[in-house]
């Protein structure tokens, strides 16, 4: 029996000391939340992505929009998003978004409620040799103002189609692409493997590596969203705060953290608060903490172990500014002794107001959880079982295509018949006729790859064959889509204005998703001479498989 008990005992006491401590807790919860849509990682290859109505709230941490989990927008996506149409109209509610969750929470944000913060940590807990914070990786931590600036801000303002950052160095997104490669059934996703998805993948591993041996190696060196909060740590309600008047540089707050902080609280500290429990004279508090508790309902004793194992020991406290070993250590722990000797003269009272108080954090604590709780499962039900996603794939090979009316790039050759304008293009009005649609957008490189050579097709089959190629709506605006197609070449000879494609817009998606859209672009559909659809191809295609599928079509090339 007493071996039992001891048994129980001892397992009691490894979950304590394994138990996760409550910023984990919350960063686990925050993870969720924000990615609750996880019937999108799981769904097999049809279009998973929830585009609903809360897609339109910005998540404060990196996480990605095309994430087949994420249910809200990621902010500095929607930044470079409306950084890329300023010429149009100020980018007020990203920039209002981005500026309260500052003022409110600061870094508190990339040490609470980011998702790759917490991959980051859990990497690296992996146990190999570790590289050190140093006067050389804080230089390094100011990489991520350098890719603020070029890549989020200026790239995006100057070339209105390309979200730099999103699409050359987020990991985010590249993460959320794996999840669904790894899914066997979405063998379309393979057909839009280029050059910048191999960068990307790339770039991943770099910074999967890095982080095993560097403490959130993205984070400190390459987020420009940590850079934003990172503004206003000073200013923000929630975070971490120093006393100055309790403070006596012994360094321990510095020494602790694992980011390249000069001070508590400055641009660099994500507020997780692990200074505070290792400062001997309790300088360090939250901000905002006299809103739950009053200063005359506790009094702590000011101890200092930790310090005081230091200083006995002789090893040397590192500040991160080569304040090492040169502490005077009888003068601080002079300083340390009078603290406590004051301290010691005053009555420790266990009176009623600590149970009250007790009582009341308890209660707290237990009624924030509980409403965290009910919130994160009825969110997990919602997107799950209710929530709409762009899932629509009902229209199969073999089924009637609708009738669709696509509204053409009014500049382009292909939208002209001789001297005349055309100006909408339907299914219908080409009876007769075999029907290449391509789906593409200009900052899809298979799909810019592949239209020289849809061109081409084209001419062989002549007016047995109607080519459109429909661009993607929301990637970016009109005036970009015709610049676009008026002054690029990429057959060496002929500029897109002077193909015979017809160059068209899909308004809101609307043709693509009916057509079983798997949110892979290139996209391809053909539809025979009795209007019905013969094939739906993912990825780029082809000449020779396009010419084929044409003549199977019942298209006639000329000559």
């Amino acid at each position: 029996m007493v071996k039992i008990k001891s048994f129980f005992i001892k397992v009691g006491q490894w979950f304590k000391r394994h138990a996760p401590t409550k910023r984990r807790l919350i960063q686990i919860y925050t993870a969720l939340l924000f990615n609750a849509n996880i019937k999108g990682i799981f769904s097999g290859g049809t279009n998973i992505i929830y585009t609903g109505g809360v897609k339109n709230i910005c998540s404060p941490g990196l996480n990605c929009y095309s994430c087949p989990g994420a249910v809200a927008s990621c902010p500095l996506g929607a930044l470079q998003n409306a950084m890329g149409n300023s010429d149009t109209r100020a980018p007020y509610y990203v920039l209002g978004i981005l500026g309260l969750l500052g003022l409110m929470f600061a870094r508190t944000i990339c040490g609470f409620f980011c998702p790759v913060g917490l991959g980051q940590e859990l990497l690296y807990k992996i146990k190999t040799p570790k590289l050190k914070k140093s006067r050389y990786t804080r230089i390094l931590s100011y990489f991520k103002y350098f890719l603020l600036v070029v890549m989020v801000i200026a790239i995006p303002a100057i070339y209105a189609d390309i979200p730099a950052f999103c699409k050359y160095i987020c990991p985010a997104g590249t993460s959320a692409s794996m999840l669904q490669l790894l899914n066997i059934s979405n063998d379309g996703f393979y057909g839009m493997l280029g050059f910048i998805f191999s960068w990307k993948f790339l770039l991943l591993i770099a910074f999967i590596v890095g982080s095993i041996f560097i403490f959130r190696f993205f984070c400190r060196f390459f987020c420009p969203l940590g850079a934003i909060y990172g503004f206003f740590n000073k200013i923000a309600l929630i975070g971490v705060k120093l006393d100055r008047s309790k403070c006596i540089d012994c360094g321990m707050c510095i020494q602790t953290c694992q980011m390249d902080i000069k001070h508590v609280g400055d641009h660099e500290c994500i507020n997780c608060g692990a200074c505070i429990s290792v400062c001997p004279t309790k300088a360090i508090s939250w901000k905002g903490e006299k809103l739950f508790v009053k200063k005359s309902d506790i009094e702590e004793e000011v101890k200092a172990p930790a310090l005081s194992a230091v200083l006995e020991s002789g090893t040397t406290v590192n500040t991160a500014e080569e304040v090492s070993g040169k502490i005077v250590a009888e003068n601080v722990k002079a300083e340390i002794t009078a603290t406590q000797s004051v301290e010691a003269e005053k009555p420790v009272q266990k009176s009623a107001a600590v149970k009250v108080f007790n009582k009341r954090a308890f209660w707290l604590q237990f009624g924030a959880w509980t409403v965290a709780l009910c919130v994160l499962i009825a969110s997990l039900v919602y997107f799950n079982f209710f929530a709409k996603t762009n899932a629509v794939s009902g229209l199969q090979i073999g089924d009637d295509c609708p009738d669709f009316t696509f509204t053409t790039v009014y500049d382009s050759k292909g939208a002209y018949n001789g001297d005349e304008k055309i100006d909408e293009i339907t299914i219908s009005g080409n009876k007769g006729k075999v029907v290449v649609l391509n789906f593409w957008y200009t900052t899809c490189g298979p799909c810019v790859a592949e239209l020289p050579g849809f061109n081409r097709v084209n001419n062989e089959f002549g007016d047995d064959v109607m080519m459109v190629a429909l661009h993607a709506s929301g990637f970016v605006s009109n005036s970009k889509i015709q610049e676009f197609i008026d002054t690029t070449i990429n057959d060496g000879t002929n500029y897109w204005r002077d193909y015979s494609l017809i160059f068209a817009l899909d308004i809101n998606n609307t043709s693509y998703t009916m057509l079983g859209g798997k949110t892979t672009y290139p996209m391809t559909v053909v539809v025979d001479k009795d209007g019905k659809i013969s094939l739906i191809k993912h990825g780029p295609l082809a000449e020779d498989v396009l010419k084929n599928e044409i003549i199977k079509a019942g298209g006639t090339a000329v000559g």
